[in-house]
């Protein structure tokens, strides 16, 4: 607390003011730096006045602040591209009342600390605020990646000078705008001109290649048409050998096949045992996070955002939204204070991790590039427990910070230590000049668990792909009977029809790893590498445009399965731009931004870009003279609006933090 209060002093008499991005946050800062005193919207003491915002205080304008002609939906005033992008407060009045007391803290500050979450959105959300606010006095960044007391005094020991994250805040910028551009442009251009005035055509960079890749699969799925194989196998000594040739594409084939080998003996020619490792999975990132509990609890990725951003808020994990599985060398030190943590933790009257970390507790911890890279944290690194241990969890909670301590202990501990065995076997064939018919089987036994004794066992609530998922697992790893080369016996040979199968529905842990890896549907080597980071939309983000793809009745829920609605179906046939619907598009914008954020391209360059684009996008659609019309159905056609209801709201491409 001295740096804290020596910080304060050099700024004195005058007030320094700190804002946060919730009033959770907000009071867990107070208390570290002595704000003690509570007013109407913001606490003080100590030299420092604490406020915070709800997310969002701030919005780009819509189109009709602009100018009234923009005020109602016409193609004629297609594109809307405005010479300067302004900003405004949400229309809420306790939004209007908080920031009136912003207004004026601000504007009797000698300083403000921007203690907004420590990412793109983050910096927007509060530069955004001071520009409307009119604030002149210097800024500094307060840079954390969990909200622990000890992070808190270790940011403010440390703090920024915002200019330092002027580029982040560029890029964050240009995101914005060119939604804006895109959104707002595409949305009232094909709600126009396809929509029959009854139904929104929502488009928006994220959300309209999200939505191809359902209808893509789809459209396969529908169109796939099952092919009948056979597969030979025998069964010996109770365990089964599958033919190595494979599958038999003719009945025929496969019955010839069976005839050679049927009513002779069965001769292992070869077996073969190997040991091999298998090193911890690494740690989580939002989106690995987000698949596994989809697949273990049924858990949406909305939902499991919420969660892993409660915990946070209640400093029993690392910041969220992040994109990276490694943690900077500079964690490495403190990992045994936060098992010391978990170690301590108990459930139930029962210390659920004591076991697991009690074998490593008092020697130096493993550390691997796996897990500790500096190279690989931007912002951020990986979701981790920070050792604060957790009380009163609801079970949704402690589902998401049991996945979260079990992968931060097991990559402690050893690998695991396996034996693979190979057994393989013939049936000589029938005659002299019949070729014998070769079969296969393999084992996996664990010799020492190693990081596995962290793994949960398969939720019994797990939907059926991912049953089928342990069950193959489990097969894998079943031991065999000890096989002698050379040993023969009789056997059981059997041929089974079976038809080939089309690719799954999406569910939403697949279509989160089809987002994050969206570099596979893109051919320029350039837009792939700036994708593999990135995908499609960023992790904090997809939660939400599978949200808005629910909301617009694009898709819907089918048990797990995510279905594409006729009106979703129709709509991505619509597009004619095929850059609107593909990933390529992302990629673009990806590299662009990245580039942005690193200096290396100019952000009045990448919007003037987009103006261009848009300007084209709009050209070509007018163009269309095929009279084409998206069919509406009852259950899609929306209320007729309200005056009070602004068309626009909520189509900006990426949600609010």
């Amino acid at each position: 607390m001295t740096a804290v209060r020596d910080f304060c002093c050099t700024f004195a008499p005058r007030m320094i003011v700190c804002i946060a991005e919730k009033p959770s946050v907000a009071r867990d800062i107070a208390r570290i730096i002595g704000a003690t005193s509570s007013h109407d919207g913001y606490m003080e003491g100590n030299g420092f006045q604490v406020t915070w915002t709800f997310g969002h205080l701030c919005t780009l304008k819509e189109p009709n602040d602009y100018t009234p002609l923009w005020r109602q939906w016409a193609l004629t005033q297609l594109p809307m591209i405005p010479e300067r992008f302004g900003i405004k407060l949400i229309d809420d009045q306790g939004i209007k009342k908080q920031f009136a007391i912003i207004e004026r803290l601000m504007q009797q500050a000698e300083r403000i600390v921007n203690c907004g979450d420590a990412g793109q959105e983050g910096e927007l959300i509060q530069r955004w605020v001071m520009q409307k606010a009119q604030a002149r006095c210097p800024v500094s960044r307060l840079w954390i990646s969990s909200m622990t007391d000890e992070a808190i005094r270790e940011g403010f020991q440390n703090l920024k000078d915002q200019q330092d994250y002027q580029p982040l805040y560029m890029a964050g910028l240009s995101r914005a705008i060119g939604d804006w551009l895109l959104g707002m442009n595409c949305t009232r251009l094909y709600t126009l001109k396809y929509g029959q005035n009854r139904q929104v055509l929502s488009i928006g960079r994220v959300q309209t290649p999200t939505l191809a890749l359902i209808v893509n699969r789809q459209k396969e799925i529908d169109s796939f048409k099952p092919e009948p194989y056979w597969v030979l196998a025998t069964i010996y000594r109770d365990t089964t050998f599958t033919a190595t040739k494979g599958k038999f594409t003719s009945k025929e084939e496969g019955e010839a096949a069976f005839k050679t080998i049927e009513g002779r003996p069965f001769t292992v020619t070869k077996v073969e045992k190997k040991e091999g490792k298998e090193q911890p999975p690494q740690l989580y990132d939002l989106t690995s996070l987000q698949v596994d509990c989809n697949r273990k609890f049924g858990y949406s990725a909305e939902m499991t955002l919420n969660l892993i951003q409660t915990l946070y808020e209640r400093k029993l994990t690392t910041y969220p939204r992040v994109d990276t599985q490694y943690l900077s060398d500079d964690i490495y030190p403190k990992c045994p204070q936060t098992l010391n943590g978990l170690y301590q933790t108990k459930f139930g009257g029962q210390a659920v991790y004591a076991d697991y970390i009690r074998p490593i507790g008092g020697k130096a911890l493993k550390k691997t590039k796996r897990v500790f890279d500096t190279s690989k944290v931007t912002d951020h690194h990986a979701i981790i427990p920070t050792g604060i241990i957790p009380q009163a969890l609801s079970d949704a909670e402690r589902n998401v910070y049991d996945l979260v301590a079990r992968r931060f202990i097991g990559v402690f501990l050893p690998d695991c230590k396996f034996s693979t065995t190979t057994v393989l076997g013939e049936v000589a064939g029938d005659g002299a000049e019949g070729a014998p018919v070769e079969f296969k089987a393999t084992g996996k036994e664990i010799l020492e668990p190693g990081w596995r004794v962290v793994r949960q066992k398969q939720d019994t609530k797990a939907a059926d792909q991912d049953q089928d998922d342990e069950k193959k697992t489990n097969d894998e790893e079943k031991t065999l009977p000890a096989f002698v080369k050379g040993e023969s016996g009789p056997h059981q040979p059997t041929l089974t029809e079976k038809m080939t199968t089309p690719p799954p529905y999406y569910n939403e842990a697949s279509l989160l790893r089809a987002m994050e890896t969206a570099g596979k549907f893109v051919e320029d080597e350039t837009l792939r590498a700036a994708m593999k980071e990135n995908g499609i939309g960023r992790p904090s983000s997809r939660a939400g445009i599978i949200e808005t793809l629910f909301k617009r009745h694009y898709i819907k829920r089918e048990r797990k399965r995510l279905v594409a609605t006729p009106t979703g179906i129709e709509l991505i046939d619509l597009i004619h731009e095929e850059l609107l619907k593909s990933c390529e598009l992302t990629g673009i914008w990806e590299k662009k931004l990245r580039d942005i954020e690193h200096q290396k391209y100019d952000a009045a360059q990448f919007i003037q870009e987009l103006k261009q684009q848009v300007t084209d996008i709009v050209n070509d659609v007018m163009r269309d003279t095929t009279n084409r019309r998206i069919t509406v159905t009852p259950a899609d056609e929306p209320k007729k609006r309200s005056k009070k209801q602004k068309p626009d709201a909520g189509q900006a491409e990426e949600p609010k933090t």
